[in-house]
This record gives C-alpha cells, sequence and structure tokens, in this order.
C-alpha cells in the first residue's frame, strides 16, 4: 500500500447527507492512490443490516473482478441495496430477494433469460421511431415556456417513462402513477418527499399489484406485447404473475430513475461546459451518451457479499463482510480514463461501469437508455439550442443514487431566434 488514506474519522460514502450535498469524488481519488479496497465502519442497524460496516472498493478492475464472480460474491445474501433506511425489518430487506437485481445464479439465470425477450436489439429498435417523436414533441413543450422551468420535470423524467411504458404496454393513462409510485419508492431517504418506509413499502405493492393484474389479463388474453411474451409463451419458461410484478417494479426504477439522472446531470455538464455543448450541436458525436453516463453515474454503489473467505486488493474479505462496489469512483480511475476528471463527448473508448461492472448483472436496458439519451439530446439541440442554466443543481437524499431532483434552466429563445 501507498500509505494511510488521509479519511476523516467515521466518514461513509453511503450517507444519505453526504450525497445530498456532493459525490465524494475527492475521497474516492484518495483512496483509491491508497487503499483501494477500505473498511468503513458503521453502527450495527443503521443500514439495515445486523453487521459493523462494509467494505469500499473503489477501483475500476476490482469492481469489475467483483461483479464478475457471482460465486464469490452474491447479490443475494444481503440484497444489492448497500443502505436501507434503519427502521427497516429483516424481513422487509429478504422479500427483495424476488427481484432480478438481487438474485444470484442459478435463479437469475432463469429469470433474465425469461426477461432478454424484451430487450433484444430488434425489440428496441422497433420502438425508436415511436421514442424519437416523443423526445422531439417533449423538447419542443420545453421550448414553447417563456421563463425558467425545472429541467427534471419538465424533459429528463418524461422520456424514461414513457419508454418503459411503451415497452411493457402500460396504457397512457395509468403513466403518472407508474412515475408516482417509482418515485416514492426510491425516496424514502429524503424529508421534502416527507415519504416513510411505509408509504414506500406499500407503494412497491400497489406497483406490484397492477402489474400481477396486467400479467393475469394476458394469460386469459394473450396480446402482441411483451408482457405476453413474458407471461404467456407457450412451452418458452415463463414468469410467474409475482415474478413479472417484480420485473416491473425493478424497471420502474432501473429503467425510469437511472435515464432520468443520467439525462439531468448531463444537460448540467453541457452547460456547465459550454464547449461540449457547441460540440455536440454541431457534431452529435456517437460517444455522448457513454460519457454522460461516466460522467453522471447515476448508481452511486452496489454491494454484494462475501460467500466465502477471500482475497481483494491487498484486503482479507471474511465469509459474510460486505463489499460495497463504488461505480462513481470507478469511473473517475486514472489507470483506465485519460483525464477522467473532464468531461469529453468524444471520449473513446470508454469502458466505464455506469451500467454495471460486467458479470450476469450488466444493465439489461443498456441500449435502450443510450437510445434515449441520444434522442432527447438531439431533440434538444435542435429545440433548445440556447438553454442556459438559471440555478444548481438540488439534490436527492440518497443512501446509493446520485439523483438530481430539480434543475432550474431557460430556453434562452427559440432555435434559429
Amino acid at each position: 500500500m501507498a500509505s494511510c488514506p488521509a479519511m476523516p474519522e467515521g466518514f461513509d460514502f453511503t450517507d444519505p447527507d453526504l450525497l445530498q450535498h456532493r459525490v465524494p469524488l475527492p475521497e474516492f481519488a484518495e483512496l483509491r492512490a491508497t487503499e483501494p479496497v477500505h473498511w468503513v465502519s458503521q453502527h450495527p442497524g443503521i443500514a439495515g443490516f445486523a453487521d459493523e460496516g462494509y467494505w469500499a472498493v473503489t477501483r475500476h478492475a476490482d469492481v469489475r473482478y467483483v461483479s464478475t464472480h457471482p460465486e464469490l460474491f452474491s447479490s443475494t445474501t444481503n440484497t444489492a441495496i448497500i443502505r436501507f433506511n434503519e427502521r427497516i425489518e429483516r424481513d422487509a430487506i429478504d422479500a427483495q430477494r424476488l427481484i432480478l437485481l438481487n438474485m444470484d445464479p442459478p435463479e437469475h439465470t432463469r429469470v433474465r433469460q425469461i426477461v432478454q425477450r424484451g430487450f433484444t436489439p430488434r425489440a428496441i429498435r422497433a420502438l425508436e421511431d415511436n421514442l424519437r417523436g416523443r423526445a422531439l414533441a417533449i423538447a419542443a413543450n420545453a421550448a414553447a415556456r417563456s421563463g425558467a422551468f425545472d429541467f427534471v420535470t419538465e424533459v429528463a423524467c418524461e422520456l424514461p417513462l414513457q419508454a418503459i411504458a411503451e415497452l411493457i404496454g402500460i396504457p397512457q393513462e395509468d403513466r403518472l402513477r407508474i412515475f408516482e409510485w417509482s418515485n416514492r419508492m426510491i425516496a424514502y431517504d429524503d424529508p421534502e418527499f416527507a415519504i416513510t418506509e411505509e408509504v414506500g413499502q406499500q407503494s412497491a405493492m400497489e406497483l406490484i399489484a397492477y402489474a400481477m393484474n396486467m400479467s393475469a389479463d394476458r394469460k386469459q388474453c394473450p396480446a402482441k406485447d411483451i408482457v405476453t411474451m413474458l407471461v404467456a409463451a407457450e412451452d418458452e419458461g415463463n414468469l410467474a404473475s409475482d415474478e413479472f410484478g417484480f420485473f416491473v417494479l425493478m424497471l420502474a426504477v432501473a429503467g425510469n430513475e437511472t435515464t432520468r439522472n443520467a439525462i439531468t446531470h448531463g444537460m448540467h455538464a453541457f452547460l456547465t461546459h459550454p464547449d461540449q455543448w457547441e460540440l455536440y450541436k454541431r457534431e452529435r458525436p456517437e460517444t455522448t451518451a457513454e460519457e454522460i453516463v461516466r460522467w453522471a453515474t447515476p448508481i452511486v454503489s452496489f454491494q454484494r457479499t462475501a460467500t466465502q473467505d477471500t482475497e481483494l486488493g491487498g484486503q482479507k474479505i471474511e465469509q459474510g463482510d460486505r463489499v460495497g462496489l463504488f461505480y462513481s469512483s470507478a469511473n473517475r480511475d486514472p489507470e483506465v480514463f485519460d483525464s477522467p476528471d473532464v468531461f469529453d463527448i468524444t471520449r473513446d473508448p470508454n469502458p466505464h461501469l455506469g451500467f454495471g461492472g460486467g458479470g450476469p448483472h450488466f444493465c439489461l436496458g443498456k441500449s435502450l437508455a443510450v437510445m434515449e439519451i441520444n434522442l432527447i439530446f438531439n431533440a434538444l439541440a435542435d429545440a433548445m439550442p440556447n438553454l442556459t442554466l438559471v440555478g444548481d443543481p438540488r439534490r436527492l437524499r440518497s443512501a446509493w443514487v446520485n439523483g438530481v431532483k430539480e434543475l432550474q434552466v431557460s430556453a434562452g429563445g427559440l432555435a434559429g431566434g
């Protein structure tokens, strides 16, 4: 080891008060240089777990290693969520094992093979024209506003939500309910939303029940849509109604919140790096979406739990230890990225871990997310080339989501004006 890390006593990368203010990039850099696998102490119960903390994994190579060795590092034992509310009961944590994110092979393999049917390149391409039209409409509506508006609610949240609803076939009139349920499930750490753990769980149950009803309908009356493909295709292995419910729950968060935050951070990055916005408007590089995801890293961290004694980054990890995978740190690793703290939309290659570190849990909807980011920024560059920043982003209070709940902007004059 180079030296001991100069970290403040009790510094915890999953402290929601910390992430409400900033992503701790200087502290990540310090650990990468000195102690890339570092023990973080916690009071038992503060994160919902009865242990005394977790190992923070900060280097790109180590995050990849853990991600690609599910036999050594389990997603099921303590789930992939690194910090719950301290009031959560253990059985509520265990119930989340029904979500794909929190499964290990072979169960994960079985469910993932079924749900992948909805995410084939052909299935995603089939959405493109529809989503392009939606992106253009979203940008045009925002451009028509006079004065300042909130980019998150008016632009960023719209396309991901419409894409997921389109993919699953949720009727237009129900889409707002899905948005509200997913918001409540993820916002339990933020006091502004005044959402208790109970309200979050209630929202999850309502969303699952909604999806289970859809599943039951399709089993009785098959249609030409993804739901039918997942729950009613004959002889191919199907999702049970509750499995489909948990799949929709995961999509509502993984496919909606993450892309929304990538789009918001991407817009903020463009407006604080005007040379990149000018370059984008001129050339529309294909590499843009990947750099936005690297720069934003909407999920700061997930966790795994060691299934046996092992070693990682020079540290002895004991069976049962929790291991935090800090994607925000891996995506700024100077061993992998030249000038990692520079926002460069022409960056290529760009082996970031914003869609996970590879292995069985690599993001199912990556191609859909990249398409959405490309479509919305193309539409924005045409409709609002003179967009300006009006206020600093207001960040979400969360233990593991790099979220922005408000970003005030102004259209700054119409295209060609």
